[in-house]
C-alpha cells in the first residue's frame, strides 16, 4: 500500500532530486537492454553503432541509442502497463534491428558477455557521455564490453520509490541466479554463471545500494557527490538497483542481458511483481544484514542456479530453487493484479536451464566458437 506522505522543503531541493510525480499509473513498465554487435564474417566485436544508428529508419531512432562501447547499441521501450505489452515492443525492435543489420554483414547477440571476446582494449562511443566516461574511468572503460537487461518500474511518490529501493535489495541474488547469461570471459569459461556481474563491479558505485530512512536522506546523500562535481548527476550511480528522479522510476539493472525475448519476459514480470510486493506486502528479507546480502550477490553470480544461498529465514544455506520457489509464492496476487500471470509462471521455464547453462551446453555439444553463432541466430527469435 502507498505511504505517500509530503515531504519537506521540497522547493529547496536541487534540480536533479525533483521527482517526476506525472506517471498516471503506479508500477508501470520500461524496459532497457544492452545488444552486441558482432561480424557475420568472424563473429568479433565491431564497433559500428555510430554507423548502425544513423542508417535506422526514423520510427525507431528513438528507441535505441549509443552505449559505452562502441560494439553496444541500447533498445529502449515506451512505457506499459503490461509485461506481455513490453516483451511485444522488445521483439519488435530487434526484429527491425536485426534486418538492418543484415544489409550491414552484422548480427546482434545478447548475453551478459561476448564468448569469445579476447583480452585487449575495446574502442568507446563517440557521444559526450561515453567520451565523459572513458576519460575519468581509465581502463575500466575500454575492457570487454558487459551487456544487462533494465527494468523499470514506474513509482509515482519518491517515498515509495526508497521504500521499494530498500525491499528489492534482498533479491537481488535472485535476480542475478535467474538471469545468469555469461559463463564465459575472454576465450574461455569463467568459471562464474554470471561473469558480467563481476566484471562490471570494477567501476565505481556498483553493487548494491544501503538502505535509505527516506527520500530525503537518499537525497542528502547523493547531493553531497554530485553538489562537489565529483558526479555529473545521479545516472552515474550504476547500483544493482537504483531511483532515477527525472523519471520517477525504480531501475532494476543487475540482470544479465537475455538470449531471446521470451527469456527477459519472466524477468521483467518478476520485477514488477517484487515492486509490487516490497510496496503493498511484506519482503522476507528485510532484516538480513549488508555481509549476508553481498555474501549471497557474489555466490549467486559464481553458481547461479546451483547457488546455496543464505535463507533470510533461517540464516542456512539452501538451494537458489528453493527461493525462487517462494518468491513466486509471494509474487502470484501481485501478478494478478498486474495482469502478468502467464510471464511470471515462466520463471519455472528459467529456473530449470538459464542463459548460462545453455550456452555451456552448446559450448560441449559444438564448440565454444559455435556458441556466438547460436546467440546471434536466436536474437530475433519469437
Amino acid at each position: 500500500m502507498s505511504s505517500c506522505v509530503a515531504l519537506p522543503n521540497v522547493d529547496r531541493w536541487p534540480s536533479w532530486a525533483r521527482w517526476n510525480e506525472t506517471p498516471a499509473h503506479q508500477y508501470t513498465l520500461g524496459v532497457e537492454e544492452e545488444v552486441m554487435l558482432v561480424s557475420a564474417a568472424d563473429h568479433a566485436f565491431s564497433p559500428s553503432s555510430d554507423a548502425v544508428l544513423r542508417r535506422l529508419p526514423d520510427e525507431i531512432t528513438e528507441q535505441m541509442s549509443p552505449e559505452t562501447h562502441a560494439s553496444v547499441i541500447e533498445l529502449r521501450t515506451g512505457i506499459h502497463r503490461v509485461a506481455a505489452g513490453a516483451c511485444a515492443e522488445l521483439a519488435q525492435l530487434r526484429a527491425c534491428l536485426a534486418a538492418e543489420l543484415a544489409s550491414m554483414d552484422l548480427l546482434a547477440v545478447s548475453a551478459g558477455t561476448h564468448p569469445l571476446a579476447g583480452e585487449g582494449e575495446t574502442a568507446t562511443s563517440s557521444g559526450p557521455r561515453y567520451q565523459f566516461v572513458a576519460d575519468t574511468m581509465g581502463v575500466l572503460a575500454r575492457r570487454e564490453p558487459t551487456s544487462a537487461l533494465h527494468v523499470h518500474v514506474g513509482v509515482p511518490c519518491p517515498h515509495d520509490a526508497i521504500r521499494a529501493l530498500n525491499g528489492l535489495r534482498g533479491a537481488i541474488p535472485v535476480l542475478i541466479a535467474l538471469s545468469a547469461n555469461s559463463p564465459f570471459c575472454q576465450g574461455r569459461d569463467s568459471g562464474f554463471a554470471s561473469a558480467r556481474t563481476v566484471i562490471f563491479q570494477g567501476f565505481p558505485r556498483t553493487g548494491t545500494a544501503r538502505a535509505f530512512v527516506d527520500y530525503a536522506e537518499y537525497v542528502k546523500a547523493i547531493d553531497v557527490l554530485i553538489d562537489c562535481g565529483a558526479l555529473p548527476d545521479p545516472s552515474f550511480l550504476w547500483w544493482d538497483v537504483r531511483l532515477q528522479p527525472a523519471l520517477g522510476t525504480v531501475e532494476v539493472r543487475v540482470m544479465d542481458a537475455q538470449t531471446t525475448v521470451a527469456d527477459s519476459a519472466p524477468l521483467i514480470a518478476l520485477v514488477q511483481c517484487l515492486t509490487r510486493l516490497a510496496l503493498e506486502d511484506e519482503v522476507p528479507w528485510s532484516h538480513m544484514g549488508v555481509e549476508v546480502l553481498a555474501e549471497n550477490r557474489f555466490l549467486a553470480a559464481r553458481d547461479g542456479l546451483d547457488a546455496r544461498l543464505i535463507d533470510p529465514a533461517t540464516l542456512a544455506l539452501i538451494p537458489v530453487r528453493d527461493l525462487i520457489d517462494d518468491l513466486l509464492a509471494r509474487c502470484r496476487p501481485h501478478a494478478e493484479r498486474l495482469g502478468c500471470e502467464h510471464e511470471l509462471e515462466a520463471v519455472s521455464r528459467l529456473a530449470d536451464r538459464n542463459g548460462a547453462q545453455l550456452q555451456r551446453a552448446w559450448a560441449a555439444t559444438t564448440g565454444q566458437p559455435d556458441v556466438v553463432a547460436t546467440l546471434a541466430e536466436r536474437f530475433a527469435a519469437r
